[in-house]
């Protein structure tokens, strides 16, 4: 018989409290729970979720600053800033990226180097970030992708400024160009104010000034919903626009250096500058050949690149700033005036030319130009023919040491400091530098060719112009600068250099052009005097045998290069200019007629006084003429 269980409410009524404050204890929990997180999302949270429903609400933007232009002296504008758009993906938002470009295709022509760029940002940009599919949108092309944007999602047309350069080739070294800010250049730029920037300067001006020219950006804050329509603006600040700066630059007397060497096939590559050595301001600047810079704006192709790279006559090379020569002939006029400083010569010092000249002990010869010499010359003769036996006697009577410290002072073998990057350094030799860098001593025969620019000795075009600047103002130093100042920094050489041993100096420069001899008498103008120098850099050496042989006989890569150097009007120097003319053989057949253009059009716009058969002109005329036939005092 099976006993029936009976019930104890004790025991159930135990059971039943301690389940219910286990319920209790669980509810209890849940609460503190529920309030622990929501005293952690409204109190100790806050500010960073009040930031994040902030940021999705709100969309910040940068208001990228327009760059400042560029103009020449005359507001001639060198470098525009022009309205358009181009079209942006953000490849994490396409699916099919290939086969959306595809159908673009139909109504915005992609061509082979559109779709390399392409290819190149895809390897190189975030999957988040806009790359640009094609810059610079046709107002047709506009139109036909905003009528199937829908069908394109993840693209957008985008309004924005491309920088323009409408003389292309004319200032492509001197300006420079902008390009695409890549990883490279965001190491050395301020995130905060580029944010929303796509360009910074690469080269020359463009990237000298880029902290003038680049300004600040402004910021836009708008009220977007759900959907990411706009509801309304919040903030707007205004970026503030780049500096526009003017240029101390003529764009008539660029325009007239690259017609002059366009006018002769055999003087396309080179450099010319023209400087007014009253104050450094560089007036014209041209390295031949230049190359289109628009092409970088929005990425050049790698086709389009390897083409200039690789050509041989290097169009990307700065040779008025990077490219280095033996100053050659160009330099005699400075080894006159050490001769005279340090007293090894006088005025009135004359010397017999046999074409020749040797050391004392040596069988060594050191060839004029001439063959026999030149007979009996003075040191206005001796410029004005270039006669190289003169200064061969004078180099040694220096000695190396006097022509390093001299030189020195007229800035060779240093930098000029000239507001474009990239500057070459050049070489003015000593005996320090010969046993540092060649571990040798210093030799008589390096002293007697630096006598005529040649040997060890290298310079820059922008340091040859300046170098001239401070002999054709007779001892006025200025930097050389592109950027349009108010006044001048100038000061004076530091040299006590007598005001007749100038005089001489420019006479002698003066017979080069005026003279009957004079080595460049083919340029002389009737209506005012030119002072100069020619010069050739030495390409190869030639064998004692070949001396003479006509650098025109010889192939074009091993004819030497052609110098000269000029100012004008010469009783009252306002421009000087350096030419150099690559593989020109002869400074007075190739680099001196370029200079002349330069400075005829230079007379014709700021000293047309000197153009009018005036009383006064002819005066000038006649004084200068005098003073270069007058003989010295004994």
């Amino acid at each position: 018989m099976r006993h029936r269980r009976l019930k104890n409410p004790h025991s159930e009524m135990a059971l039943f409290q301690a389940r219910s404050l286990a319920a209790l204890a669980l509810v209890i929990l849940a609460l503190l729970t529920v309030t622990g997180r929501f005293f952690y999302l409204q109190v100790i949270n806050y500010q960073e979720l009040k930031a994040r429903s902030e940021a999705n609400r709100i969309k910040t933007a940068p208001l990228p600053p327009a760059r400042g232009l560029i103009y020449d002296r005359n507001g001639v504008l060198l470098a525009d800033n022009l309205p358009t758009y181009r079209l942006e993906v953000i490849p994490e938002k396409v699916s099919h990226l290939q086969q959306a470009l595809d159908e673009l295709a139909g109504f915005i022509p992609l061509n082979e180097a559109d779709r390399e760029k392409i290819q190149q940002q895809l390897r190189y940009s975030k999957a988040f970030k806009p790359i640009v599919i094609k810059a610079k949108l046709s107002e047709a092309e506009v139109a036909a992708f905003a009528a199937r944007q829908h069908h394109f999602p993840g693209f957008r047309s985008m309004p924005y400024l491309v920088r323009h350069y409408p003389y292309r080739e004319l200032f492509s070294h001197v300006l420079g160009y902008v390009g695409r800010i890549n990883e490279n250049d965001l190491k050395s730029l301020d995130a905060e104010r580029y944010a929303g920037t796509r360009y910074v300067g690469k080269l020359g001006v463009e990237k000298f000034y880029e902290a003038r020219l680049h300004g600040s950006p402004g910021v836009l804050k708008t009220e977007i919903n759900a959907q990411g329509r706009l509801l309304k603006v919040l903030q707007q600040t205004p970026p503030r626009n780049g500096e526009d700066l003017t240029l101390s630059l003529d764009i008539r007397l660029q325009q007239a250096a690259a017609e002059a060497f366009a006018s002769n096939p055999e003087t396309d590559i080179g450099a010319a500058i023209a400087l007014d050595p009253r104050n450094g301001e560089v007036l014209a600047m041209l390295s031949q050949p230049g190359f289109d810079p628009n092409l970088f704006v929005n990425g050049i192709s790698h086709s389009q690149y390897r083409a200039l790279l690789n050509s041989p006559d290097k169009p990307l090379f700065n040779r008025a700033i990077k490219a280095r020569y033996e100053p050659g002939s160009t330099i005699k006029p400075y080894m006159l005036l050490a001769g005279l400083y340090y007293g090894v010569i006088d005025p009135a010092y004359r010397m017999f030319s046999g074409g020749y000249f040797q050391l004392p002990g040596q069988k060594r010869k050191y060839h004029d130009w001439k063959p026999g010499g030149h007979g009996e010359v003075d040191a206005v003769q001796a410029l004005g023919q270039s006669v190289n036996t003169f200064f061969y006697d004078l180099a040694v009577k220096l000695g190396i040491d006097r022509i390093h410290e001299f030189l020195r002072h007229f800035g060779f073998g240093q930098k000029t400091g000239i507001d474009v990057p990239g500057e070459s350094t050049g070489l003015l030799p000593s005996r320090a530098w010969k046993k540092a860098s060649r571990g040798t001593i210093w030799y008589p025969g390096e002293t007697v060719i630096t006598g005529i620019g040649q040997g060890y000795m290298i310079a820059t075009p922008v340091q040859m112009i300046h170098s001239l600047g401070i002999l054709a103002s007779k001892g006025l130093v200025n930097q050389p600068h592109l950027l349009k100042l108010d006044t001048a920094s100038t000061t004076k050489l530091p040299l006590d250099i007598k005001k007749e041993y100038w005089d001489l100096a420019h006479r002698g420069m003066i017979e080069v052009v005026n003279g009957k001899k004079g080595t460049a008498r083919a340029i002389a103008a009737k209506e005012y005097l030119i002072a100069g120098k020619t010069g050739t850099s030495q390409v190869y050496g030639k064998k004692e045998e070949n001396i003479y042989k006509k650098n025109k006989d010889l192939p074009r890569r091993l004819r030497n290069h052609a110098l000269f150097i000029a100012f004008a009007p010469a009783d009252d120097p306002s421009i000087a200019v350096l030419v150099v003319a690559e593989h020109g053989a002869s400074g007075s057949r190739a680099a001196a007629p370029i200079a002349k253009a330069i400075i005829q059009r230079y007379m014709e716009l700021y000293r047309p006084e000197y153009l009018r058969p005036t009383e006064g002109k002819e005066q000038a005329v006649k004084g200068a003429k005098a003073a270069r036939t007058r003989k010295p005092a004994a």
